[in-house]
Parts: structure tokens; sequence; C-alpha cells
């Protein structure tokens, strides 16, 4: 399937992606899974609302990180900064400063690494990775198409980001139900 393909197909709530022009479709997720989402989602909004710094908007969200090579993906969370608003139109075309992806007991799309290393060739900044059965975030850094630098946080501990400078979220709050 053709990235032009993928964008006329009728618009669905369900996770998709299309890695290299294969259409890989799951069911919804997990009730935990949305609680991380729906945590997320709301204090980073807080905080991005609040300083006018970008953008964060939850999945479903295409992002197209290469439209020559049908690779169109949904992270559970993203955040675009200001000075790269642009990216954003009717989806999100090009790479976000930061993504986010949640965990689930059984893998819903693809491979974690798999995604991730997408992530990094294509220019993301930084992404999380939430494990609400851990109650962990871990936080790559990306250099050079590659992981730079890895950190993880539990409890009270703050989520280290460079992309949300100032941010003060913990995983206690994250997973705090």
């Amino acid at each position: 399937m053709t990235t032009t393909e993928y964008l006329q197909t009728p618009e669905t709530v369900l996770p998709r992606e299309l890695a290299f022009g294969v259409l890989r479709v799951a069911e919804s997720p997990t009730v935990l899974h949305q609680r991380v989402v729906r945590d997320l989602t709301l204090a980073l909004c807080t905080f991005v609302k609040e300083r006018h710094i970008g953008e964060v908007l939850p999945a479903p969200m295409d992002v197209v990180l290469d439209y020559a090579n049908a690779l169109v993906v949904q992270p559970d969370l993203l955040f675009v900064s200001n000075d790269r608003r642009e990216i954003i139109t009717d989806r999100v075309y090009g790479a976000p400063d930061m993504v986010v992806e949640v965990l689930s007991p059984r893998p819903r799309i693809g491979k974690l690494d798999e995604r991730v290393a997408w992530f990094a060739q294509y220019g993301v900044r930084e992404c999380w990775i939430a494990d609400a059965v851990r109650k962990e975030m871990t936080v790559l850094t990306f250099a050079d198409g590659e992981i730079a630098h890895r950190e993880a946080a539990k409890g009270a501990t703050r989520i280290a980001t460079a992309v949300l400078d100032g941010l003060r979220l913990t995983p206690d709050s994250v997973f705090g139900w």
C-alpha cells in the first residue's frame, strides 16, 4: 500500500500504521494502557499550554515519517514544538519532537525496538517508554539516528526530559491509580 492509498482509507480509532507499504492494524488498547495515555495527555497538555510551547496530540494520530517509502506510525502520544508546528496539518508530516510509547502486555503493532529505531532514524528528539506494570518511565534521547542516552525513572524520581524543559513529572504522578 502506498502512503497516498493509506491516507485515503476511512477514518478509524483503531491503532494502525503503515510499515514500508504493509498495513498493520491492532485491536483497541487495554484500560491500563489508556489510563497511562489519559494521565500523560492531561499532564503534558497542561504543561505545554501554560507555556505556549507547542502541541500535544494523543493517538490515534498519523505521523508520516517517510511519505515516499510508505512509513506512517501512530505513537500513543506526541509533542511538536512551536518551532516545528508547520509539520502539523491534517496529520503530522515529519518527526515530532517527542513521542510516547505505552507498553502493553501483548505487543499491539510491530516491535518496540523497530519503532524506536524509526523514531531515531527520522529525527524524533526523545521517546518516552511507559511501563505501567513496572510503574517506570524510560526516556530515550536520540542523536545521529541512534539512542544517545537512556534514563529510567521510578517512584518520585523526576522524569528527565530535555524536550520539555522545566517539566516536573514523576512516575508516581503518571501511574498513581
